[in-house]
C-alpha cells in the first residue's frame, strides 16, 4: 500500500517530519533555506521554495499538512523590554505592519484552502507557533509546553511536559551570576536567547530569513563554526517540534 503523504512547510531540521516518518508517512518539505549544522539535517525530501510563492493545489493529493512559520517576532514582542513594547504599540496602530507580521502565518491557511479546493475534500492542517503570537493571529486551540497549534487541532492531545537541556538549570536562569554551560546569557535577544550549545559570546546582526534580503544569505554561506551558522543552528534545535507531539499528530490523521 503506498503510504499517506504529508506537506512540512517551514520544515527546518524536521521536527514534524521525524515524527511523521516514524508513524510511516511520506514527507515533502518545504523551507526556504537548507538547514545542515554536521549530522543535523531535514531527514526527507527537500524543497528550497519561498512558501509564499506556494499554490495549494500542488497538494490535491496530500492527506496532512503540518506548519511551524518562523516565530522570532511574535516572542521577541512578548518580552518585558521596552524596545519590544514599543514595538508592539507601533505595530498594533499600523494595519499594514500588521499584514506583514502575520503574513507567513495567513499563507499557511491560504494554501489549506487551495488544496481542499483542489482536492474537492477537506485535508487537515495543523500550524505551530509561539504563545506570542496569539495576539495576533487569535488563541491557539492547544499547547504543548511552549508550542501552541492552530488549525485542525484534534480533540484529545498528550501533556506537554518540561525538556532538560544539560548545562541549563532553568531554576536559576536569570538571577545573579548564572552562566549555563549550554546556554549564553549574552546571545542576541532579537532571537530569543536561544544560543544553544557551545555557549559562543555572538554578535548581534540579525538574520533578515522571511522578512528581508537575508544579506545575501549570510546564514547558507558562513562556516559551520561561525557565529551566523552557530545562531541558526540554536534557532533551529530549539524550535523543533518535539517528537511526542508530532508522533501524535501522525497516528490521529494517518489514513
Amino acid at each position: 500500500m503506498e503510504k499517506p503523504l504529508a506537506i512540512d512547510l517551514f520544515c527546518g531540521l524536521g521536527g514534524w517530519t521525524e515524527g511523521l516518518l516514524q508513524e510511516g508517512w511520506d514527507v515533502i518539505g518545504f523551507d526556504i533555506e537548507l538547514h545542515v549544522y554536521g549530522d543535523d539535517k531535514y531527514p526527507a525530501q527537500l524543497v528550497i521554495q519561498d512558501v509564499r510563492t506556494l499554490h495549494g493545489s500542488q497538494f490535491q493529493n496530500a492527506d496532512l499538512i503540518v506548519a511551524s512559520p518562523p516565530c522570532q517576532e511574535f516572542s521577541y514582542m512578548a518580552m518585558p523590554w521596552s524596545r519590544a513594547k514599543a514595538k508592539r504599540a507601533a505595530l498594533l496602530n499600523d494595519a499594514e505592519g500588521r499584514k506583514r507580521l502575520t503574513e507567513l502565518f495567513d499563507a499557511c491557511f491560504r494554501i489549506q484552502r487551495e488544496a481542499c479546493e483542489a482536492a474537492g475534500r477537506h485535508i487537515p492542517m495543523v500550524v505551530e507557533n509561539v504563545r506570542g503570537a496569539n495576539e495576533w493571529v487569535g488563541r491557539s486551540r492547544w499547547n504543548f509546553g511552549s508550542f501552541h497549534l492552530w488549525g485542525d487541532v484534534p480533540a484529545l492531545m498528550p501533556i506537554g511536559f518540561a525538556v532538560k537541556v544539560p548545562g541549563l538549570d532553568w531554576n536559576r536562569f536569570g538571577q545573579p551570576g548564572y552562566r549555563g554551560e549550554a546556554f549564553n546569557t549574552h546571545a542576541d535577544r532579537n532571537l530569543r536567547r536561544t544560543a544553544i550549545g557551545n555557549g559562543e559570546r555572538f554578535t548581534s546582526r540579525r538574520n533578515d530569513g522571511w522578512f528581508g534580503s537575508n544579506n545575501e544569505h549570510a546564514l547558507r554561506q558562513s562556516s559551520s563554526r561561525s557565529p551566523a551558522r552557530a545562531r541558526a543552528r540554536a534557532r533551529a534545535q530549539v524550535s523543533k517540534i518535539p517528537l511526542p507531539l508530532a508522533r501524535h499528530i501522525a497516528k490521529v490523521y494517518k489514513p
